[in-house]
């Protein structure tokens, strides 16, 4: 969708913004531009748009030279957010989302009911904040008005340059999960430019860590985190990109441990039976569909004669589905005190699947690390050695 091919912007006194850029993103690709200040990265997004020009080389969306396209017209086709919004202060929350369709010649009729449209998308009720005005919405809000008024005409591409810099740290977590359910749900083609390497991993199809006017690597962000190109990029993503890794991990089945299963109504005296075979102090209490219930203590049930589990059971609050990121996992496992988590079928049918320990997460962050490394999948890889079995 989007390539660039050897482009270079000097400027008149000398300063090299970008030099010999290359690199291609894929349609529907959402791919982060991270680095310090002054090394580029805005430099590269603005030339997509012909709000720079480059000095050399060539931009081609969708096959075509943009340097051949009408300015206006090319960024009429490109959504863009910056991180100051940039609404109309004088123009309802409505009127400033139907910007683009308005300059297109949309009929009035229409461009309102897309710009309702997006509005719903990003959360927002139009019956609600339609028809205020950018000063009385909160900074998070106006950041969503500017991501529907971006895609209101639905463009192929989307330039973002650091649009939730400017709000607070929950505040920006809450964006960020919101624009992953927009794209998961839209697929744009998206530049998201950002200076917080958490935040371009975690957004990142892809991720491309800048130098002064280079991309020292593009790659996915596990393999930026686990095999960092060179000593500038293992800097850069700091000491602790193990941590910052859990992040882009995933919870897979074979990460997870089986502990003994018990139903609600199972006889007290069957429970107890089955941890005593098994040697264990706990199990996990599923219903009739086998899904998850709780859990229940052997000495609870020890000394019962009668009754069914159901009467000693308690609620498990630690769970989530197969899939999701390590560090929600580890997260999860402190808010709730827990030594274990209950790990569910992502499907819907919220079947239990098995439990995820510590130790099993730190097992399951070696085996990405190690896959990475070999170039295998997590399940072949051998911790005692950290090498393909």
């Amino acid at each position: 969708m989007i390539r660039f091919e050897h482009v270079t912007k000097r400027y008149a006194d000398g300063t090299t913004a970008v030099d010999d850029l290359s690199f291609e993103v894929a349609e529907g690709e959402l791919v982060t531009l991270v680095g310090p200040s002054g090394c580029g990265k805005t430099t590269t997004m603005k030339m997509v748009n012909r709000l720079i020009e480059p000095t050399e080389g060539r931009i081609l969306l969708d096959g075509q030279d943009i340097a051949e396209t009408d300015p206006v017209a090319l960024r009429r086709r490109i959504g863009y957010v910056i991180q100051q919004v940039g609404l109309f202060p004088h123009k309802t929350v409505l009127e400033n989302t139907a910007t683009v369709p308005h300059l297109l010649g949309w009929q009035r009729k229409k461009a309102r009911d897309r710009a309702a449209e997006l509005l719903e998308l990003v959360g927002l009720d139009p019956a609600l904040h339609g028809d205020r005005y950018p000063d009385q919405l909160s900074g998070g809000q106006r950041q969503r008005v500017g991501v529907a008024r971006a895609l209101a005409a639905d463009p192929p591409v989307l330039l973002m340059d650091e649009p939730f810099g400017a709000v607070d740290p929950v505040v920006r977590e809450r964006l960020q999960n919101e624009f992953l359910r927009l794209q998961s749900q839209v697929r744009k083609t998206v530049l998201f430019v950002t200076h917080d390497i958490e935040e371009a991993v975690r957004l990142g199809d892809r991720i491309a860590v800048y130098g002064h006017g280079r991309i020292e690597q593009l790659d996915a962000p596990s393999a930026v985190l686990g095999a960092p190109a060179t000593p500038y990029v293992a800097d850069f993503v700091g000491a602790d990109r193990g941590l910052k890794r859990l992040s882009v991990t995933p919870i897979e089945r074979g990460d997870l441990e089986q502990p003994p299963v018990v139903h609600l109504d199972d006889p007290v005296g069957t429970a107890t039976s089955r941890l005593a075979r098994e040697g264990a102090d706990w199990a996990v209490v599923l219903d009739d569909g086998e899904k998850l219930h709780g859990w229940v203590a052997a000495d609870a049930i020890l000394h019962a004669t009668d009754g069914t589990v159901r009467d000693h059971a308690r609620r498990m609050d630690a769970w989530l589905p197969v899939g999701a990121p390590l560090k929600q996992a580890f997260s999860t496992m402190l808010q709730h005190d827990a030594g274990w988590i209950a790990v569910l079928d992502g499907d819907g049918s919220d079947h239990f699947l098995g439990v995820l320990t510590p130790a099993g997460l730190h097992e399951a962050l070696r085996r990405s690390i190690g896959a990475d490394a070999q170039g295998a999948e997590r399940a072949d890889i051998d911790l005692r050695t950290v090498s393909r079995r």
